[in-house]
Parts: structure tokens; sequence; C-alpha cells
């Protein structure tokens, strides 16, 4: 039901996207939030992994050895799927094969041990993995090294051990034969989250505000010590962040990975180190048709993490944010080629780049590159900070009709020193805390720039939304502009059942409410409200109430050629920022 709002140099697709992004990932034996040993049993295999086009490529990757029980990270993630009625949630998994690779998510601090078993055909040969931005402290065998790392036989296992001395976002793939391995799928990443969270971090943001979540119900999915709710990407007080993505962008040359078929059926169950068992994949001359953001090709990476139609690629793209939020973005380029990718609505603030803070001489302010493109080097990792805020477009951005209003009656926009509405007036004693802007967080223009409130969007609305604005939406009843272009511009998993209501949480001890008109139908605390208490279709004036519009802001390559399948199918390094009103809910668990 959510309405796609076109911007200026953002293309308006129509995405049916109920699924989220987060940094999902495992910690191993030791929690986010303590220096203690961290392990991780993992194994290399092959696989066949999906395609948008349908093809099934030939793929290797790391994944979770069998028998192995990891702790999936954040545990809002796990929690929030266990929590869904009736079982919808599909629980975090780790097969023994998958691309990219586990996230290994620990602290810094930690001794990390992490093993590798290598079940790859014995064809391939060696395998290992480079930690880059660590030194080891692990022992290797003269028969276990290798040119580059300490290298796993066919059917053996290998060690490393490290501490984990930089915070940040960090690389992690294949040692051994990396023009081969790496371009198979033998790549990962590792988050070192902060040992210490900043002052300036622990407590309430401008955005991340206690009231807000307490209000509109929103679990904190952020890795850094999420359970307090505060989140830093480092041990200083200009990386606080409301919530984080990771995203990892790789190429495929399909001729390869068939290739590599062709020759390990070949071989067949040959013994390792014979004459003969071995392979030859030329890698030369380069040609990739596949572009993959997280494993995943567009439209796939809008799905749910760990949907069970990508057994090999759990990791999703598909990032959301409210207004004014501080979006911690961790890029990896795992590929051969370097992607410039432009994140629509803002530049993208450097902090730093393999774990290096890019900070003034003085250490005291940020002095890493606004970027329109973002650059994702072969191998290496930054982290960047995104926001949007709105500001100056000369209309209200979600297009809130000046005669609605809030669930406790407000419309009025009440400026902080910047122009932002930070400073809502509270009718409602439950949030008239002492908190810095708690009496805000419940307004549905939070944090939006009061000076375009109640200014229309639309110059022909086809809704509720007043006439006079700049743009003309596409009319919804036409079949062309559905979701997947089948039947609605609206998102949204229940359109076709809530069309003419308005789902919020309400301030009901009771837990949600389904609101017609003015008759309010609660539910129990923690379960979903009455689903059908409409029966309109959404291609109607009442498809879009005023709590579920957001805007769509298309995220890809600036490589013409790397937004394609295959060269030929619509899709690729592309996904889609979605902005939503405060008001709804991002769930990160779907």
């Amino acid at each position: 039901m959510k309405r796609l709002l076109p911007l200026a140099a953002a293309a308006a697709l129509m995405w049916a996207a109920a699924a989220h992004a987060a940094a999902p990932g495992i910690s191993g034996t030791s929690a986010p939030g303590t220096a203690s040993a961290a392990t991780f049993n993992l194994t290399a295999q092959d696989a066949f992994i999906n395609q948008p086009d349908g093809n099934q490529v030939y793929s290797w990757g790391y994944g979770c050895a069998a028998g192995s029980t990891p702790d999936f990270v954040p545990h809002e993630l796990t929690l929030a799927l266990a929590a869904i009625p009736g079982g919808g949630g599909t629980p975090p998994s780790c097969s023994t094969m998958q691309i990219p690779g586990p996230t290994l998510v620990v602290t810094e601090g930690a001794t990390v041990n992490v093993t590798l078993t290598n079940h790859l055909p014995t064809a391939a040969g060696n395998t290992s993995i480079l930690f880059p931005d660590f030194k080891l402290t692990s022992t290797c065998a003269a028969a276990q090294q290798g040119l580059m790392a300490c290298e796993a036989a066919p059917g053996g296992s290998v060690t490393y051990t490290f501490t984990a001395t930089a915070p940040g976002t960090h690389a992690y793939y294949s040692g051994t034969q990396g023009d081969l391995q790496i371009e198979m799928g033998m790549y990962g990443a590792l988050i070192v989250l902060p040992s210490a969270i900043p002052t300036a971090c622990t407590g309430p943001l401008p955005t991340q505000n206690v009231a807000a979540q307490t209000y509109w119900k929103e679990t904190n999915f952020r890795l850094a010590n999420a359970a307090g709710g505060k989140g830093a990407a480092y041990n200083h007080g200009k990386t606080c962040y409301d919530r984080e993505y990771l995203f990892q962008w790789s190429e495929m040359d399909l001729n390869i990975h068939r290739q590599a078929l062709a020759q390990v059926t070949a071989k067949g169950a040959c013994t390792a180190g014979a004459i003969g068992c071995k392979l030859e994949v030329p890698t030369e001359p380069y040609h990739p048709g596949y572009f993959l953001i997280n494993g995943r090709s567009m439209p796939d990476d809008m799905d749910p993490n760990y949907d069970g139609v990508y057994p090999h690629q759990p990791y999703n793209g598909n990032p959301h944010m409210h207004p004014g939020e501080q979006v911690l973005l961790r890029v990896i380029g795992q590929g051969r080629w370097q992607h410039p990718f432009h994140e629509h609505a803002n530049h993208v603030r450097i902090l730093a780049r393999d774990g290096n803070l890019v900070l003034t001489p003085d250490g005291q302010a940020l002095a890493g590159l606004l970027m329109f493109n973002t650059d994702t080097t072969p191998g290496q990792a930054f982290d960047g900070i995104f926001y949007f805020s709105g500001r100056g477009l000369n209309w209200d951005m979600f297009g809130h009709n000046p005669t609605s209003k809030d669930p406790l009656g407000n419309v009025s926009c009440t400026p902080d020193a910047y122009g932002y509405n930070t400073g809502f007036p509270s009718t409602d004693a439950t949030y008239s805390s002492t908190t810095p802007n708690a009496a805000a967080a419940q307004a549905v223009n939070y944090y939006e720039w009061c000076q375009d409130h109640n200014k229309p969007v639309e110059a022909n609305p086809f809704g509720d939304v007043p006439s006079g604005g700049p743009a003309t939406l596409p009319n919804p009843n036409i079949f062309a502009n559905g979701a997947w272009y089948g039947g609605t511009p609206y998102f949204g998993p229940d359109a076709t059942l809530r069309a003419d209501t308005t789902l919020r949480n309400d301030n009901n001890p009771a837990g949600q409410g389904c609101v017609t008109g003015t008759t309010v139908v609660t539910a129990p605390a923690g379960t979903n409200p009455t689903p059908n208490c409409s029966n309109l279709q959404p291609s109607n004036i009442q498809a879009n109430p005023a709590n579920e519009r957001g805007w769509a802001f298309m995220w890809h390559s600036h490589n013409e050629r790397e937004i394609t399948t295959n060269n030929v199918f619509p899709g690729g390094q592309l996904m889609m920022m979605l902005v939503d009103s405060r008001e709804f809910v991002i769930d990160e668990s779907q």
C-alpha cells in the first residue's frame, strides 16, 4: 500500500517490497559487545546459485560446517522472526555453502579463531582464507603453506587465529588461486564492533529516540550494542548511527563457471595430487554477465533475508530509513572490477576505509569525502554515513493532508533551530518526559523540514492528497503501474485486505489497532490487527492512506552494463532505498 513518489534523477519504478536488509551474520561463540574468544567453523563447498533470468550458476563458497550451531545476529532479528504469528518468518540459517560467505561479527579485542575445512571438489585443489587487515597469530605446517595463505588440502582443515584489532567493516576472501576461487564466490565480510560506545552515542540522538521506538513499536536491529539501543561504528562521537546495512559488490563470468563445472564433472572423484587431478580454467579474457549485490541480482536482492528460494544466497539488499536518520553503509568490493555506485538523494560521507577512520589532524572531526558515486575498489571495504531529510523540496515529502491528524490529534510543526520538526507539542502525558525531544517522537512528520509541511506534492491527486503540487503521479487504476507491473503502485503484503484503513500502533495497551473512520478494532499485544477490516481493493481512491506512503530512490551502479543480468535482463547491481514516514514501522525481519 505504499506509494512510490517520483523524484528528479530517481526513476519511479514499482517494486513489491516487503523485505528489508540490516546486516545479518553470525557471531561465533561470543556475543557482540564482549571481547572474548570468537570461534567459527567454516567449510568450502560447491553449489548452484539462482539468477533472475532463470539460470542456476555453478559456484563455490564458504559456509557453516555441518553440525555447527552459530549464534545469529542481530539477536533482534531472530526474536522478531520467532514472534511472527503462525511461524510466518523465515528463520536465520547458515548453509554449508553460501555467497557471500557468512558475515562474521566480533568485538574489538576479541581473539578470533576460524577453522576452515575444504570440501570443494578434489580437482579444485587447496583453498584458504585471507584476513588482509589483521596479523595472524596461528602457526602453519610447512606442507600447508601456500603462496599467500595457509591452505587446506582437499578434505583437510586449517585454523586461522588473530586479534580483532581494528573496528569497522573488513573483507575476507580466498588466498589460493584468487583469479578463479574469488570469481567462483569465495569471499565474505568481517564486521568488528567497537569495544566501547562513545558518550555522544549513548544518549538519545535527534532521530534515535526512545520515545519514537516506544510509540511506534519499532525494533532496533543494530549490531553495535543493540541491546542498549545505541549504535556507533567506531569509538568516536562522530560515528553514531540509527540503522545499518552491509552490501558486497561482485560480478561473475558465466563462461568461467561453466568451464569449471565441465572440468569438475570430467575429473570426477580423482585422487588429490594425482597427475591430471587439477583444473585448467582460463580466467581471461574476462566478460562478466552477472553483477551482484550480496550474491543476488535485482530484483532478487529485494526478497527477504534467508528466503528459501535462495538457499545459498541468504543476504538481500533492500535498505529502508526514516527522514533524518543516520544510516551506516558497510560496503565491500569483492569482485575484479571497480563498481561506481550511486546512492540517489544524497552524497555518502566516507567514515573509514578498511577500518581506518578518516579524521582531521586533531582527531576531532570527520575528514572523509562526500561522494556522489561511492567507489568499490576490489578487496577494499568502506564505512559511510547516508541520510535524507527532504529539506527544501518545497513540498511535503509524504503529502500530509492538512485536515488529517496523527493519533493524538496533532497537525502542527514546530521547528528547531535548524528548521526540523523536533519540538512537536505533546498532548499525551505518557510522553511528556524530560528526555530531549521525547515529546516530538510521536509526530507523523517528526524530523521533517517544517517549511515544507502541508505543501501538496500532487498536481492532480488521485486519493487523499490535496492538489497544487509539482508532480502528477501514476493513476493506480492503470494496470501497468502495479507492483511488479501487476495491479497497484502501492507496497505492502496486505494491500488488498486493508485498502481503506489506517493501520498503526495506537496508544492503546492492547496493542495494534485497525482504524476505519472512528472505529478502532484492537488486538492483543504482539499480534496482528484484524486482517479483514476492509474488503475494498487497492485500485480505489482510498488506497493510499496517509500513514503508508514513501519515497523510493534507485540506488545503482553508474556503469550501465552493470544494471543488467546477462547483458539483457534489467536488474544487476540495482536496489531501492525506501524512505518511510515516521509511523510506518520498518521491520527488518521481513
